[in-house]
């Protein structure tokens, strides 16, 4: 059973590949490598012992889009990755940011109806919730203003869904699923985040410093109104979060959806400050990191976390791994790296 991982070569994309190859799934990845390396697909064959179909194209292409699905055949459903995912870049970049995530959205959806798929998972984001008044964050959370132009991306491509949803010639079934903060690595190392010049997100340029090739880690802001005074986040480990997308895909499959689009939280339901992120980081590796504070960054959020209780008992999904070991397989897919 074929299912079109679009972004499939990127971070969360690539860890979701394996999972769904390792339940029985035969995935075909879509991918145009604007943010991700062709050296994922060797380490894929190296975790799976065999290739993964992958077409080089852009998800704003429907008809290169209209191509794969022609050409591969009975493909029983899609999970969308392909997007822009830096909340920094996004202040920067906002047009980029609107005509990439919102377009290839609006594409894909278009070629979907055209090709009788009718199932799709989306990879949305905690960003959907802004500034929220209370913590921890659940489905029901109103949506406040997001803040930054990626987090308002994923409310759009949220709203893109829903109204698609309702329209009166609509096939569609639809699982949202809000990540957290992924981090970590495959356990045999083969892949992992593979940020292509400075990073955006914490841990690898956390494991950069710690390996060298960042002379020290900036901390944006320490005074926040949190425990500690830093960025309080969700931090969920990236096989955890491809394990449900597995679920979300047996879900649409079996038809077992209460609703024609469902939304999860997908975290751990406990969040972490950045400096305890620092420290759990050197204890777990015996690395000292050289860190200091400067000033706030432009679109982050004091502080969220998930209320993950529906995605345990609807979607029958829990994480597992912690975050010791969670930074600790981070820090053995950079010492692989390095070699």
């Amino acid at each position: 059973m074929k299912i079109l991982v679009t972004g499939g070569a990127g971070y969360i994309g690539s860890h979701t590949v394996v999972e769904l190859a390792q339940a029985g799934y035969e995935p075909v990845i879509v991918d145009n490598f604007s943010n991700s390396a062709t050296s994922v697909l060797d380490g894929l064959r190296a975790i799976l012992g065999h290739d993964v179909t992958c077409h080089r194209i852009d998800c704003g292409n429907a008809e290169a889009l209209h191509q794969v699905f022609k050409a591969e055949g009975n493909i029983q459903g899609v999970i969308h990755f392909a997007a822009f995912k830096a909340v920094g870049e996004s202040v920067q970049k906002p047009l980029a940011y609107f005509d990439n995530n919102v377009g290839s959205l609006l594409t894909l959806l278009e070629v979907m109806k055209d090709e009788g798929v009718t199932n799709l998972v989306f990879s949305s984001s905690c960003t959907v919730y802004g500034i929220p008044d209370q913590l921890p964050v659940t489905e029901a959370t109103p949506t406040k203003p997001a803040s930054s132009p990626y987090g308002r991306t994923k409310q759009m491509c949220e709203d893109i869904v829903h109204d698609t949803s309702g329209a009166a010639d609509n096939t569609l079934h639809t699982i949202l699923l809000r990540y957290f903060n992924p981090i970590g690595a495959h356990e045999s190392a083969r892949i992992g985040e593979l940020p292509l010049g400075t990073p955006n997100n914490l841990v690898p340029f956390i494991t950069q410093t710690a390996a060298g090739i960042r002379e020290k880690l900036t901390i944006f802001g320490n005074d926040y109104d949190t425990p500690d005074g830093t960025n309080v986040r969700d931090y969920i480990h990236v096989v955890d979060l491809a394990k449900a997308h597995i679920a979300a895909v047996q879900r649409l499959l079996d038809r077992r959806a209460s609703d024609i689009v469902e939304t999860f939280n997908v975290g751990t339901g406990h969040g972490n400050s950045v400096l305890e992120v620092v420290k759990t980081f050197e204890e777990a590796t015996g690395q000292k990191l050289n860190y200091s504070i400067g000033p706030r960054r432009v679109g982050d959020v004091p502080a969220i976390y998930a209320d993950a209780t529906k995605a345990a008992e609807v979607l029958g999904f829990k994480t597992t791994t912690s975050l010791r070991d969670s930074l600790a397989s981070a820090w053995k897919w950079q010492l692989a790296l390095g070699k």
